[in-house]
């Protein structure tokens, strides 16, 4: 892909978070010419590693469909952020509580963490705020929310209430929910046997956390598996597997659930005057 050489300014959209739904919004946002900076935390936990800029806090960067995202330090943030933006890259910062959000004055603040729960995002973060999934309220703690539950309403703005509640339940592919997610059997550190897009047989052991061997809840392809060495609690969400084996392309790209989450986050923007390059946010009430 061609490297972006357009000009830029110092005005940004802020993500907090870079796993592979956040991902899907910030490449979106990127490929539409806004200016985006990640803020993660110290240890993300991302399972879909392949598709999750998150990883650039390990690695130092990490590529997802063709844009390369890079960590950056607290050494003059704005010069980082303007090196990394005229090369047409996403930076990266660790800030797990967003303590230089409001000092970086973004235009909009993209709460993108996933946590099912608010972990500090407020309104006067930013002239704009966006809440995805539970655990927000719009009109409250921020302005609009973004539905992230699969179904008919997923991807929709919601200007007043919260998104529907968390089930614990993940949503079906070819008919299967639950079964395909593998949760820690115990604590201790993850050594990987199999790798993300491997083809893996049910009860084929994948990986081992401590002594305690990982099995393969179904047949299928290994769509997400939490970084080998990470410390694992017990019950941690720790695989996914997809029982469409023929998908294996799927593990590298960003799925449709993100891509539809990221057109209500950009609609929000477009609709509240947030243009790349422009001044000011306004909230559309008409929204």
């Amino acid at each position: 892909m061609k490297m972006k050489t357009a000009a830029y300014t110092d005005k940004m959209i802020l993500v907090r978070g870079g796993g592979d739904l956040a991902t899907g919004v910030i490449h979106k946002l990127h490929q539409s010419g806004y200016q985006v900076l990640i803020l993660e935390c110290d240890r993300p936990s991302a399972i879909r590693r392949h598709v999750a800029f998150c990883e650039a806090v390990y690695d130092g960067t990490a590529e997802v469909e063709g844009v390369v995202c890079r960590r950056i330090t607290e050494n003059d943030i704005r010069t980082q952020c303007r090196k990394c933006w005229a090369q047409g890259e996403i930076p990266l910062l660790t800030d797990t509580h967003g303590k230089h959000i409001r000092e970086l004055e973004p235009e909009a603040v993209i709460d993108a963490i996933l946590a099912k729960k608010n972990l500090g995002t407020s309104r006067d973060m930013a002239p704009l705020t966006v809440g995805l999934g539970p655990g927000f309220t719009a009109g409250e703690d921020v302005d609009y929310v973004i539905e992230t539950m699969r179904g008919h309403n997923l991807g929709r703005i919601i200007k007043k209430g919260s998104a529907l509640p968390n089930t614990g339940v993940p949503g079906l592919i070819a008919g299967i929910g639950k079964e395909r997610v593998i949760h820690s059997p115990a604590a201790g550190n993850m050594k990987n046997i199999c790798q993300i897009a491997d083809l893996v047989e049910k009860d084929q052991v994948i990986a081992v956390v401590g002594d305690t061997p990982v099995k393969a809840t179904i047949s299928g392809v290994i769509r997400g598996l939490i970084r080998d060495g990470y410390p694992v609690f017990e019950g941690m969400k720790i695989a996914d597997i997809d029982p469409r084996a023929e998908q294996k392309k799927n593990c590298f790209t960003i799925s449709d659930k993100a891509r539809c989450i990221a057109g209500g986050v950009l609609e929000v923007l477009l609709s509240c005057g947030v243009l790349p390059g422009t001044e000011k946010a306004v909230k559309n009430e008409e929204l």
